[in-house]
């Protein structure tokens, strides 16, 4: 028999059971693992991305396992009460729901998408400002001694 296999059987049969509805259910434990359509969502709000990448940059991240995983399992991410206290997303201070991770994730990509546009553009500008003095230069270099 895959060793493989026998591992997901033996991860399955220690979940625990909230674990084990959520999933069947198609949700997390943290709240529905998507949904928020237009017509679900009320109060939205425009989200201010460099401010999400400066605390997605300062939020600690580690590895860890929950106590009920099999010893090889290994998650990665923040504590749920870093979390709550760079974002103030989701119910409480002890879960992150895939939802807000997931936005969070999408917002600071978006906004090192605009940083790295403008530092593009910053670069193309120095670019052709160099060129165009370079020819000036040797312009009025003269012949050189020798």
């Amino acid at each position: 028999m895959n060793g493989w296999f026998l591992r997901g059987v033996l991860a399955r049969m220690r979940t625990p059971a909230p674990v084990k509805e959520a999933r069947r259910r198609g949700t997390s434990l943290a709240g529905p693992a998507s949904g928020a359509t237009a017509e679900a969502v009320r109060a939205g709000a425009p989200v201010n991305g460099h401010d999400v990448l400066e605390q997605v940059a300062r939020l600690p991240v580690s590895t860890w396992r929950y106590h009920w995983d099999p010893p090889h399992v290994r998650h990665i991410g923040p504590m749920a009460q870093d979390w709550w206290a760079a974002f103030e997303v989701g119910e409480n201070d002890r879960t992150i729901c895939c939802t807000d991770a997931n936005g969070v994730a999408l917002v600071a990509i978006q906004a090192l998408h605009r940083q790295l546009e403008e530092l593009r553009s910053e670069v193309a500008a120095l670019r052709a400002q160099v060129a165009h003095q370079q020819p000036q230069e040797s312009e009025h270099a003269g012949p050189r001694a020798g």
